[in-house]
């Protein structure tokens, strides 16, 4: 074929593909814009809040009139670490600062992790390692209004709008339940606020008054910060004393074990056909529970392989990634040392 037949089909190719590329979210609106309150999903919202959660119709007015859109929050949704393979995403997370602090803090609250561990029963370098990620141990909690990210979310990110349209509805409730002035609230790009970085459903499901104050503190008190971590994995079976990775080598030896890692935390796999296929020995897990296999991309191209048990399958509950849960773990694993 000439050149000049292939120049037409090269253009028409790329046309049909800029056709088919839809803009990024980020692209569709203004920085600043007002957010509509008269479009029916925000009136559908207002009626959810009056009917069943017996807000005020004055309430409303007072809480979202002015809020606008904010563009910054839309970009960064589409440029998340996780998406990063694991040789780029894990030096931000893993280092000589966050391991030499997170040990100072071990130390520091020895006592309430004596009682969270015996308590709750996770263990402290997974919980320790869980709050310097989220939260540079309380030092990093978010600079985004709350207030106006999650309807950033809702009103202009259509992928996720019905998420963080629950999301903006918790964090109502426990504003009013905490007594806590929902403009005021700051967090992450993302949603999540605090020392534990929740998002607002999570809050109100596993945040623990440990400290006994009479209120959930996820911001200033550090024995709730701690034990509301256990309280979250805790509640996802989290075993004490049980692995969350095991090493499986640089190859997977059978197309079953292929097939899982392909499918990522979908691929579940009974513990004694991994054992079996890559040759080696692998505890049991609790009730004969299955295994992920997770792949690490590394800088050389190639993978490392690991057996992912169900306390790294409890990680994955609190953030949707292999990636996090794989630096919990060797954060953890490096505070441990």
């Amino acid at each position: 074929m000439t050149l000049m037949f292939l120049l037409p089909l090269c253009l028409f190719t790329v046309a049909a593909l800029a056709k088919d590329q839809k803009p990024a979210a980020a692209d569709l609106v203004e920085d600043g814009q007002l957010i509509d309150l008269t479009s029916p999903r925000y009136q559908e919202l207002f009626q959810e809040l009056q009917n069943d959660h017996k807000f005020l119709e004055e309430e409303l007015t007072k809480i979202f009139t002015g809020i606008t859109i904010r563009r910054r929050v839309l970009e960064l949704m589409d440029k998340q670490w996780e998406a990063r393979p694991w040789h780029e995403y894990y030096p931000r997370f893993i280092t000589a600062k966050a391991i030499s602090e997170g040990r100072k803090n071990l130390a520091r609250y020895e006592k309430v992790l004596d009682r969270v561990e015996q308590e709750i029963g996770v263990e402290r370098e997974i919980i320790v390692a869980i709050w310097g990620i989220e939260s540079r141990y309380g030092q990093s909690k978010g600079s985004f209004n709350m207030l106006q990210t999650l309807n950033t979310m809702f009103d202009a990110y259509p992928r996720r709008s019905k998420f963080y349209r629950g999301q903006l509805i918790d964090f109502l409730l426990l504003c009013r339940e905490n007594g806590i002035d929902p403009q005021q609230v700051s967090g992450s790009y993302g949603g999540a606020f605090g020392q534990t970085q929740f998002i607002p459903s999570s809050f109100r499901e596993y945040a623990v008054d440990f400290d006994q104050d009479g209120k959930r503190d996820v911001w200033a008190s550090v024995p709730d910060v701690l034990a509301s971590i256990a309280n979250y994995l805790h509640s996802y079976n989290w075993t004490a004393g049980m692995p969350t990775t095991i090493d499986l080598g640089p190859a997977l030896k059978g197309e079953n074990l292929e097939k899982a890692y392909q499918k990522g935390r979908k691929g579940l796999l009974d513990w004694q056909e991994v054992a079996e296929t890559q040759g080696i020995d692998l505890p049991q897990p609790v009730a004969d529970q299955k295994l992920t296999i997770v792949g690490l991309e590394q800088e050389d191209g190639s993978t490392r392989y690991l057996a992912g048990y169900p306390n790294f399958q409890a990680i994955t509950k609190w953030n949707n990634s292999n990636r996090y849960a794989m630096a919990v773990t060797e954060l953890a694993a490096r505070l441990k040392k």
